[in-house]
């Protein structure tokens, strides 16, 4: 008996240093990391045997405004596992600079930039007058200045850039990557930024607001063909597309919802496919966003099916990203929703007082029907019509994988360290106050006021830079080409307005004059 005992003893201590040891890994991945921490170090890396290959290419994928009862409805009415199903890896925290729930503008801001900033703002500072008592006031940008975003991170560093989505491309999370304006309403400056950034490869709807419709008189399509992009408006075009410089508008606004869409626009996994195969050409690697839109405007409407239609088409693009993945080795696909939107629960008031479901009886198929809600009553609850404040979940695949929870700025910072840049050196580079670089010697010309131009006077020379746009002229010669847009923020320096220019212009200025 005493020999059992012992044995008994023993296994009993053994147990408990394998569920110590398990329980302190756990702990490991909910730490919250800052700036320059080791994400390697902090048990947030997936230590698989991809851990140790360079990372060349990131896929963020985005299915916006669901949270995990839309991936179990998702699976039912699917009848089998989803790509997603095999990803999970932690929890995303989503609130923002101002407000508890988050808009769509301000989520992807956050994971864009690396800071939280006020709801309908795209990549600038927040407004500091309304944000939340939580909120420390030094780890927020300053108001209303841009915030260099992984896009344009990657694009210094040489890698080839791309945008994938459901809505118009100047809607608000696409939007977040490549402009910066603190209302996610300005379109027409968005998509001008945007078309002015020299992104390789941009498939998603929003044709009308690019072309001779829009409120400036400029035609965009045109400058897109000027610098060489095609531009394509259907399916069988997208099929045949062989440039890596290509913009896509397969619809006016929104392209279509997965259940009504016709062959005449591609699906999601069509264009991150393509997108894929285009931009893999560069020697030096790819950034590439795909945002699931319209998963969050079914959310809005509440409309079960529009929502897992939407979403089980997205988990097609994923399929595709990890596909892709799992053959290259040095590619980290990271899924996460922005936010939940409509509340969705399997289960509500009609269901009986254990919230069980009785379908014993019948097949997948003959489940689908009754669950979906198509005979009326059944089973899916909404509780409300617009955005959650839960955290919601994160699914990755590849080399150092996100593992835990992390906060939504924390998911730029993972980026751009796996890439190896800071995200504040990218602002350094990209965004210099004009009044900082030449004090005085400017002045903003918006004789037409659609189209307002900066005016630098320094020395003997005169340069004009366009705002919303990559090219300057000097004492009007030849456009030069920058590496950044010049943005104008009108809101800044207590109103009194700021612009901004990469530094790279500063440079060329400066140098003439000294030669």
């Amino acid at each position: 008996m005493d020999k059992r005992h012992n044995v008994l003893f023993a296994l009993f201590i053994v147990c408990m240093l394998v569920l110590g040891s398990a329980a302190s890994a756990m702990a490991g991945n909910n730490n919250k990391l800052n700036d320059g921490d080791d994400y390697k170090n902090s048990g947030q890396y997936n230590s698989n045997e991809n851990s140790e290959k360079k990372i060349k290419n990131i896929i963020v994928m985005v299915p916006d405004g669901c949270d995990q009862s839309v991936q179990t409805l998702a699976r039912w009415y699917s009848g089998e596992d989803l790509q997603l199903d095999s990803m999970v890896s932690g929890m995303v925290k989503t609130y923002m600079a101002d407000s508890i729930i988050t808009d769509s503008a301000s989520a992807a801001t956050a994971f864009s930039t690396g800071y939280k900033t006020s709801n309908g703002f795209l990549s600038v500072g927040p407004n500091s007058e309304t944000l939340l008592s939580t909120i420390d006031e030094s780890e927020v940008a300053e108001e209303y200045v841009p915030l260099a975003t992984v896009l344009e991170g990657a694009k210094l560093e040489g890698k080839a850039t791309g945008l994938v989505a459901t809505s118009e491309i100047p809607h608000a999370t696409p939007a977040a990557f490549a402009s910066h304006v603190d209302s996610r309403k300005s379109y027409d400056d968005i998509i001008e930024q945007m078309v002015y950034e020299n992104i390789d490869v941009v498939f998603a709807g929003g044709e009308d607001f690019l072309n001779d419709s829009r409120g400036d008189g400029e035609n965009l399509i045109d400058v897109l063909e000027s610098r060489d992009y095609q531009f394509i408006t259907t399916a069988d075009e997208l099929k045949d597309v062989e440039s890596r410089k290509v913009w896509g508008m397969f619809a006016g606004t929104s392209m279509s919802p997965e259940m009504s869409r016709t062959d005449e626009e591609p699906t999601i996994a069509e264009m991150t496919t393509k997108a894929i195969d285009l931009l893999s050409e560069d020697q030096d690697g790819f950034f590439l966003m795909v945002e699931g839109s319209q998963v969050d405007w079914a959310g809005h409407a509440n409309d079960a099916t529009y929502m897992v239609t939407d979403f089980l088409a997205f988990d097609e693009a994923v399929e595709a990203a990890v596909d892709f993945a799992e053959e290259d080795g040095h590619t980290l696909v990271i899924v996460f929703p922005d936010h939940n939107t409509g509340g969705l629960t399997i289960g509500n008031d009609e269901t009986n007082k254990n919230g069980d479901l009785h379908y014993t009886e019948l097949s997948v198929e003959e489940l689908v029907d009754p669950l979906m809600g198509e005979e009326g009553e059944v089973v899916v609850g909404w509780t409300t019509g617009g955005h959650c404040g839960d955290d919601v979940p994160l699914w990755s695949y590849g080399p150092d994988r996100p593992i835990g929870l992390f906060d939504n700025t924390e998911l730029a910072t993972y980026v751009a360290d796996a890439f190896g840049f800071v995200l504040d050196d990218v602002s350094d580079e990209l965004f210099v106050d004009v009044e900082e670089a030449f004090p005085g010697m400017w002045e903003l010309d918006t004789t037409d006021a659609k189209n307002p131009v900066l005016v630098i006077t320094y020395e003997n020379k005169v340069a004009e830079l366009p705002v919303n746009k990559n090219v300057m002229t000097i004492d009007g010669g030849e456009e030069t080409e920058l590496n950044g847009v010049v943005v104008y923020a009108p809101k800044a320096d207590d109103g009194n307005g700021k612009v901004f220019i990469p530094q790279e212009a500063v440079d060329l200025l400066k140098s003439k004059n000294n030669k």
